[in-house]
């Protein structure tokens, strides 16, 4: 049987993204066979030889893994969850996201709505003693306005090449892990930043997710229509940058099995929560700077307010059903914002002190009033 050139490598590899712990050679061949009909195991085991470690690692266990997903080795510490926290429809575990996906049974979850580290800089341990010490590091921190303490903004320009590279090959390996134990239509929506967005949402689509637009979140930041630094006389009718007006939520799914009535049948995805029978679900939605009183309640420099995570997530469960997972739960308000509109949902968040946070925010967050104006 003639083959097209690179057919076999193209189905070893299909095979290897899918199985992030690895393979044997049986185990891959077999799925090959699957894939492309027979293929001697000679044939796949010449292969993976000759392309290790270029492609491939070979590890203690007499299994194959694609070296790029083996990119971001999980923290011992964390591997497994060591402590969880439930309250109502809610459950947190501390713990690494990858790690804990890999542990997941496949279709297990209905939508995901995440606010993850839009780098992988300024979660690191080292970064969050300078933030939480008020010294920065590559987080800055805005001076007070009108006698409000301002929240601290990670400085994106500061990030290599190397930490560009690193953050589109962590969410590629990311979405690897979660496209397996979400059903087909799942929702996952991310939050992101305009300076960085088109790696992730690269990241995603290179993994097999299916895009499907973004949401903007309109709010105005303190990010950009600054004047060039010690040159702002001179150029006084100049900003840098456009003064950030909106904040992209990259929207993508799982690809359907069939029709979208077909999967909304199975599964219960495929679609959007309607706002009303009136009223379909935008990709615009308004937006507030997050409350002092919910700043005081979960102290996160990247926390987003009550009034629209509680809009969004209402809509990622098309009727109205199903589990809600925040891989990067941060204070928990995700969940808090399910919780509230009385979703079950699943959380994942590894920082000790932001667990911790989270274990009294998300009650608190949860039980927060909004006015009509608000909530709409």
């Amino acid at each position: 049987m003639k083959r097209r050139p690179g057919e076999v490598r193209d189905a070893i590899v299909s095979v290897l993204e899918s199985r992030p712990r690895g393979a044997s050679v049986s185990e891959i061949r077999s799925e090959v066979v699957s894939l492309i009909g027979d293929v001697p195991a000679s044939s796949v085991r010449s292969y993976l030889q000759l392309n290790t470690p270029s492609l491939f690692a070979r590890m203690n266990r007499a299994q194959y893994v694609l070296k790029e997903l083996l990119e971001f080795p999980v923290d011992d510490r964390t591997a497994a969850p060591n402590r969880s926290f439930v309250h109502g429809n809610t459950t947190l575990y501390q713990a690494d996201c990858l790690a804990w996906l890999e542990q997941q049974p496949a279709n297990s979850f209905h939508a995901v709505v995440t606010d993850p580290p839009y780098g992988l800089v300024e979660y690191t341990e080292i970064e969050q003693k300078k933030l939480r010490s008020g010294r920065g590091g590559i987080w800055r921190i805005p001076p007070s306005f009108d006698g409000a303490k301002r929240s601290p903004l990670p400085r994106f320009t500061v990030l290599r090449q190397t930490d560009l590279d690193a953050l589109e090959q962590f969410f590629y390996a990311w979405a690897r892990r979660l496209i397996a134990v979400i059903v087909p239509g799942a929702n996952v929506v991310v939050a992101s930043n305009p300076l960085l967005s088109y790696l992730v949402s690269g990241a995603l689509s290179k993994a097999g997710l299916e895009r499907r637009g973004e949401i903007a979140r309109l709010v105005m930041t303190m990010r950009g229509g600054d004047r060039p630094k010690d040159a702002h006389v001179e150029f006084a009718d100049v900003s840098v940058m456009p003064r950030s007006m909106w904040e992209p939520w990259l929207v993508f799914r799982r690809p359907l099995e069939g029709r979208a009535q077909d999967n909304l049948r199975k599964w219960g995805t495929g679609g959007f929560r309607r706002i009303s029978s009136e009223r379909p679900f935008g990709d615009v939605i308004e937006s507030s700077p997050t409350r002092p009183c919910e700043r005081a309640i979960a102290p996160h420099p990247s926390l987003k307010p009550q009034a629209f995570l509680r809009q969004l997530v209402r809509g990622v469960l098309p009727l109205g059903r199903g589990i809600v997972l925040d891989p990067f739960a941060g204070s928990g308000s995700t969940l808090a914002a399910a919780e509230a509109v009385r979703y079950q949902s699943v959380g994942i968040e590894r920082d000790d002190a932001y667990f911790r946070i989270a274990q009294k925010a998300i009650p608190a967050l949860s039980r927060l009033q909004l006015n009509a104006a608000q909530s709409r």
